[in-house]
């Protein structure tokens, strides 16, 4: 799948993806999901971003799981 809003930039936020060359890394995006805000508070607070964003951060996430074997307490 390819990317479209997600960009990695090795000067700016250190490399981490982010939206749309737009300062907000994906990390971001992510915490603000799992800590139970919606799309519309996410929106209010980065105003910058749009509904794909936060649809193609999740799909990025999603991706980057799926690339690697995570340790989980059994």
């Amino acid at each position: 799948m390819a990317f479209r809003r997600i960009t990695v930039d090795s000067h700016q936020m250190d490399g981490l993806p982010c939206i749309r060359g737009l300062r907000i890394p994906v990390s971001t995006v992510i915490d603000m999901v799992a800590a139970g805000m919606t799309n519309d508070e996410i929106l209010k607070a980065y105003p910058d971003l749009e509904d794909d964003d936060i649809r193609e951060a999740l799909q990025f996430a999603a991706a980057a799981v799926r690339e690697r074997q995570l340790p989980l307490v059994s």
